[in-house]
């Protein structure tokens, strides 16, 4: 669904992802892992049109997208869940909700999806006529979650989904991200958690200051013992 190819991008004259080239496989979980200022953000961000590199190239289903501007590649069908969760905290769950589907025009389906999302998430439907800065963390993961949903992608990028949260929430999260994938969805996340993110991906590249050190199956990093020394705790 996405292949990224030779990608360079720059934080000013930072160069913060040197000549990345990996691939998401439709109907998958790819996990990019790897210690914090590695590059995992930065490549999200250039996927989803936040960023533009300087070099290299971004296709979609074939199509080249790394110059579209983000609201464009959303409705190209990709959507994108921010690090730090970013709810706009001073809108109702509710609003948050009708966000993520602003450019649709589909009013009645877009009613139909929302009470989807709360049947997804339960815990957003006592509280969606509540500010979502009032929410706790977990809860405002959850409508992050919804919000980018809302937007009905292919592909869903998340970034960090697990930082900051409780342990008894990151397993809900990381569930609640496996389910969403059982159901067809494709996902591309980053994470610093490399242990939870392997154990529900397919695919798992380790990212190591701009550059990929290892890319293989899930299951083949788990086993791998570098991988389980540096990142996983092992050994």
């Amino acid at each position: 669904m996405i292949v990224v190819e030779s990608l360079h991008t720059y934080y000013g004259n930072i160069h913060a992802v040197k000549g990345v080239s990996f691939e998401v496989k439709k109907g998958e979980i790819t996990a990019l892992v790897g210690a914090n200022g590695a590059g995992k953000s930065t490549s999200i961000k250039t996927i989803c049109g936040l960023l533009h590199p300087r070099q290299g190239r971004i296709l979609l289903n074939g199509e080249p997208i790394q110059k579209l501007e983000a609201d464009r590649i959303v409705r190209l069908g990709v959507g994108y869940v921010p690090e730090g969760r970013h709810v706009f905290p001073v809108l109702t769950v509710d609003e948050n909700l009708d966000m993520g589907a602003y450019h649709r025009s589909d009013k009645a389906q877009i009613a139909t999806d929302r009470e989807r999302m709360y049947e997804t998430f339960p815990r957003l439907r006592d509280r969606r006529k509540q500010l979502a800065g009032s929410l706790s963390g977990g809860e405002q993961q959850m409508l992050a979650i919804a919000r980018a949903l809302m937007s009905k992608p292919q592909l869903l990028l998340m970034d960090e989904p697990s930082l900051g949260l409780a342990p008894i929430v990151v397993r809900q999260v990381f569930e609640i991200i496996s389910e969403l994938n059982k159901g067809g969805l494709t996902i591309l996340l980053t994470e610093q958690n490399a242990r939870s993110a392997l154990k529900i991906a397919h695919r798992g590249i380790v990212m190591e200051t701009g550059k990929i050190r290892f890319a293989d199956t899930a299951k083949n990093l788990r086993e791998n013992p570098v991988v389980q020394q540096a990142y996983l705790g092992v050994g």
